[in-house]
């Protein structure tokens, strides 16, 4: 099974307000999503995302998410081949589907599965 690729970036940010300027500049275009507890921009069919202290997940680096067709089964392949479960795969609105794995290294890889 392949991926769709990486569509979706999440980077923490500690002053929300700092990091939203500094990527409106970067990107040349205002935030399509702007609450308290997530920015997001769109960006040549990238999704960039800044969330706030790292947000639920605790992120303290940028998280990659790789879109799938099916996350169980990327899942599941991806600890077979030695990856081990930091999040495992959760419903966070509309449908979609994302969880986190890391790598041998301890990298942290993002899945995303949209229904």
């Amino acid at each position: 099974m392949t991926t769709m690729g990486i569509k979706t970036v999440l980077h923490p940010v500690s002053d929300l307000a700092a990091a939203k300027s500094v990527y409106a500049a970067l990107l040349g275009a205002d935030p399509q999503t702007d609450s308290p507890y997530y920015v997001g921009f769109e960006a040549q069919g990238q999704h960039i995302g800044l969330v706030p202290g790292g947000g639920p997940q605790a992120m303290t680096t940028p998280v990659s998410y790789w879109h799938v067709t099916d996350i169980e089964a990327k899942l599941a392949d991806l600890i077979a081949a030695g990856a081990t479960v930091d999040q495992p795969a959760r419903e966070v609105g509309g449908g979609r589907l994302v969880a986190t794995v890391a790598d041998t290294d301890g990298n942290i890889l993002g899945l995303i599965q949209d229904r």
